[in-house]
């Protein structure tokens, strides 16, 4: 797909497919865009009513492994 036009500089339209394991291969001009090469980490966001997003941003992915890193400690009793 060509997306060069000036109006949609910086912009993506395209589609993937779900093989039968879930997966779905990222379109190649997407991939280009964002600078996503094999072995990138990628950070999937959903939500039921907004949909899915799929981020390729180490500062999101750090922020995100911190919260759940925070869900692992236990947590202490408030003083009173």
């Amino acid at each position: 797909m060509d997306n060069k036009s000036n109006d949609l500089q910086g912009k993506y339209i395209g589609t993937a497919k779900v093989g039968p394991k879930g997966q779905i291969v990222i379109p190649k001009d997407a991939r280009d865009m964002f600078n996503i090469k094999p072995g990138d980490t990628l950070l999937i966001l959903a939500d039921i009513d907004q949909g899915i997003a799929i981020l390729n941003d180490n500062l999101h992915l750090q922020f995100a492994k911190a919260v759940f890193k925070a869900y692992e400690r236990p947590i202490e009793p408030e003083d009173e």
